[in-house]
């Protein structure tokens, strides 16, 4: 019986070694069998390549009319916007947290301040650094503190004079969120002794 055993242990190790050794990088020339080929050679087409499925001849479709990409149905136009229909600007139209500040304060430091300082005060390093560029104003002039909220949304986006807009990098909770940021510095430059709690006077 362990002479069986043992046979059969040899049997089985030497189909291991023929198993392994047909596995030592040896190049065929065929090609891999596949049971499932069809997702190995597809048919596709590349971008600007011609099509002759199609009656224009083109590989690239534009989208069905009407097609809106998801979460971007824009419906609420003052949330997109900054403005109500009829063309003036509104209020911040989300919550105002200081989660949203804390997300406003990084993306103003990254976007913002190297032009209108970290304070919001017009001095940033580009300003400072004698590049030749149009003085970027103070947010705590009475003019800026007078603008409502969705001014400052519209200028994020757009832009305003010299300033290009961030409209294709900020997305849109984003410049709100540098809105609040910039309502919160205006409201650290003129705070009085009645915006602090009392315990903390």
């Amino acid at each position: 019986m362990n002479r069986i055993k043992s046979e059969i242990g040899l049997f089985a190790l030497v189909l291991a070694a023929f198993v392994f050794a047909g596995c030592q990088g040896s190049i065929s020339e065929k090609s891999p069998i596949h049971i499932n080929p069809n997702m190995d050679r597809q048919e596709r087409f590349e971008a600007q390549e011609a099509n002759p499925f199609f009656a224009d001849g083109r590989a690239m479709r534009l989208p069905v009319n009407g097609t809106v990409a998801r979460g971007f149905l824009k419906e609420d136009v003052a949330l997109w916007t900054g403005k109500t229909e009829s063309g003036d600007f509104t209020s911040i139209p989300v919550p105002v947290t200081l989660e949203l500040l804390e997300r406003g304060r990084e993306r103003y430091q990254i976007y913002c301040s190297v032009c209108h300082g970290i304070a919001g005060d017009g001095q940033g390093i580009i300003m400072k650094g004698g590049y030749g560029f149009v003085q970027a104003p103070t947010y705590h002039s009475d003019m800026l503190r007078a603008q409502p909220d969705g001014y400052f949304y519209d200028v994020v986006k757009n832009g305003v004079r010299t300033m290009a807009g961030y409209g294709s990098q900020v997305p849109m909770k984003d410049r709100w969120a540098i809105v609040a940021y910039v309502r919160a510095l205006q409201r650290s430059q003129y705070a009085d002794v009645n915006d602090v709690p009392e315990n903390e006077r």
